[in-house]
């Protein structure tokens, strides 16, 4: 599995103004960071399924381009659960439509003219939080692989633990002992590396467990 704080980041740059395209393309290589542009929301689109989806990184959209939008455009990145946080540029008069794209979930918008600290920025703040995510849902598989990996009665006992219950109670509820539950609750922990059972929910949670059909 990628390592997404150590991997080099990549903005994709998604305007129909060539002058722009590479003087932020330029901007970007003197800090040391890539990226890839694009003429058109058509263009992007054919080319998204080749693109790394595991390098953390943002994409920067114009609004206003012909042909498909900018806008519509980030509805398309939506359907399909596109992992790159969304910086919308725009113009003064597109101050709306840049609110509407932050009603859709875009990271942020940049307003023309714009210094280059101030684009920077902006990106390098969507960057984070594209690793942050990468890094969660890195997490998030890793506790549903040690989940799936407990027997089901150390499955019963955690989510039993999760759900607050004491040893006593579990015991009397899967109807075996107390040694038994103590038993399976510390190789559940040791498999799920819990520390604690204030631990184990937080680990539950970011997972979406429990889940009623987990505990079959």
């Amino acid at each position: 599995m990628s390592d997404s704080m150590t991997m080099p980041p990549l903005v994709l740059v998604v305007d129909d103004d060539d002058a722009i395209r590479k003087s932020v393309a330029f901007l970007l290589s003197s800090v040391r960071i890539e990226s890839r542009i694009y003429p058109s929301a058509e263009d992007f689109l054919r080319r998204l399924p080749d693109l790394p989806a595991d390098r953390p990184g943002c994409i920067l959209l114009d609004v206003r381009m012909p042909g498909m939008s900018g806008l519509e455009l980030q509805r398309r990145l939506n359907e399909e659960r596109c992992p790159w946080p969304v910086l919308i540029v725009t113009g003064h008069g597109d101050i709306p439509m840049a609110v509407a794209a932050m009603k859709a979930g875009a990271e942020d918008f940049i307003e023309k003219p714009y210094r280059d600290q101030t684009l920077l920025d902006a990106i390098n703040a969507a960057i984070r939080k594209c690793r942050e995510r990468q890094a969660e849902g890195a997490e998030r598989r890793a506790v549903r692989d040690r989940f799936d990996r407990l027997t089901r009665r150390e499955r019963e006992v955690l989510l039993a633990v999760v759900a607050g219950r004491q040893n006593k109670t579990i015991a009397i509820d899967l109807d075996i002992s107390v040694k038994t539950v103590e038993a399976h609750r510390h190789t559940g922990m040791e498999r799920m590396a819990a520390g604690s059972a204030a631990e184990l929910s937080r680990m539950f949670a970011l997972a979406g467990l429990p889940d009623p059909e987990d505990a079959k």
